[in-house]
């Protein structure tokens, strides 16, 4: 008998309802692979690109046609602190080298940073808006509020750092926690290690391009940041959100979220949602949670939410693999389980999750017209 619970249950696609669907190519990464697959919407797979090395986490289709990923750094290459990666869970979410592929696959640019991690925004012509990490002083680590006492490494708190760099590579903008993160307003969760301060999971620049979105998972924070100043000029925080990824700005204004739920305060059932919020009165104006059992739908880390054209929005339950599709109104009218297993091929990530996965960070929906060079 099948031992995997989520095998048993069934994957690939498990429903269809083609009068009330968007349509289009879905496209998503393995966590445990180096392969990315776009699948038809009867969950057919059409094209695959062989990835530079693991998925860091996620990639995505630019508007040339190219696919923007990251992977992680080969095992033989150190950081400059010595070691393989800073701390071990790193190395189940860094994400090093920031890649564009054509569609048979080539590489036409690539860019590596040794602490990238998280998020990579690629603006398709060489530029790349990113997350990553520097280690705090011990003076400056201890001042770090909250967490689980004794998890720093080595005494030392590494904190987050945003990152603009030009088409050769260069840095020309840079955020960084250790300056402009008031530490009070801003402690880690009570049940949050201290290793990482505080977990941007997501960076994405506004339409306007004067502010950057960015959601800080370990501290229950979606922020904007302004660029010229590098002020925080807007926050919803705990009192709204649990641990959430993937914050971005719709057309409308408003901005879509993926709220994971994990210790969510006030509330002991645990469950996921998207919701889209009102910047401007911070008014949850639509959500989605599952109709018939909360229980049913909750990803405790990483997960996706994106608004589709039609108004639909698609979501990925990261850690069983499932993407889905919803109506305005909350009608699931799409469901596709990642079918692809693996052990994590590491030693050190596959000692922190063990055995079989089908885990994803994050999937993405494309029209055909977003992908002329498709022969179907």
């Amino acid at each position: 008998m099948e031992q995997n619970t989520l095998k048993r249950r069934g994957v690939g696609l498990t429903g269809l309802d083609k009068k009330q669907y968007f349509g289009g190519y879905t496209l998503f990464c393995p966590l445990t692979s180096d392969v990315a697959y776009l699948i038809d919407i009867e969950g057919n797979e059409v094209h695959s690109w062989k990835l530079p090395g693991r998925i860091g986490r996620h990639a995505r289709i630019l508007p040339n046609g190219n696919l923007a990923v990251n992977t992680l750094r080969p095992s033989s290459k150190t950081t400059s602190d010595g070691g393989p990666f800073p701390f071990p869970f790193f190395n189940k979410y860094g994400g090093g080298v920031m890649s564009e592929l054509d569609p048979q696959g080539t590489v036409v640019r690539q860019f590596e940073d040794e602490f990238g991690h998280h998020d990579q925004h690629h603006f398709g012509d060489g530029r790349m808006l990113y997350t990553g990490l520097e280690p705090l002083s011990l003076e400056e680590s201890a001042k770090v509020l909250g967490g689980v006492p004794g998890t720093e490494i080595d005494g030392i708190t590494y904190a987050d750092t945003i990152n603009e760099t030009d088409t050769n590579g260069n840095l020309i903008w840079q955020w960084r926690v250790s300056e402009s993160l008031p530490r009070a307003e801003y402690p880690l969760q009570a049940h949050y290690t201290r290793e990482h301060y505080p977990l941007i999971n997501s960076v994405l620049p506004t339409r306007d391009g004067k502010h950057i979105l960015a959601s800080m998972r370990s501290v229950s924070a979606v922020v904007l940041i302004e660029k010229s100043t590098g002020n925080i000029v807007w926050k919803l925080g705990s009192e709204v959100l649990a641990q959430q990824h993937n914050a971005t700005e719709l057309e409308n204004g408003n901005i879509l979220i993926f709220d994971n739920g994990a210790y969510r305060s006030g509330e002991s059932i645990t469950y996921s949602r998207a919701i889209e919020v009102n910047p401007a009165t911070k008014e949850i104006v639509w959500e989605y949670r599952d109709k018939s059992q909360m229980l049913y739908f909750f990803t405790p880390f990483m997960g996706s939410a994106q608004r589709l054209a039609n108004g639909n929005t698609m979501l990925c339950e990261s850690a069983f693999g499932r993407l889905f599709e919803v109506t305005p109104d909350g009608y699931v009218c799409w469901e596709y389980i990642n079918p692809h297993f693996a052990p994590y091929p590491d030693a050190a990530t596959a000692k922190l999750f063990p055995g079989e996965s089908n885990a994803l960070f994050r999937a993405y929906r494309y029209s055909k017209k977003e992908l002329p060079w498709l022969e179907v």
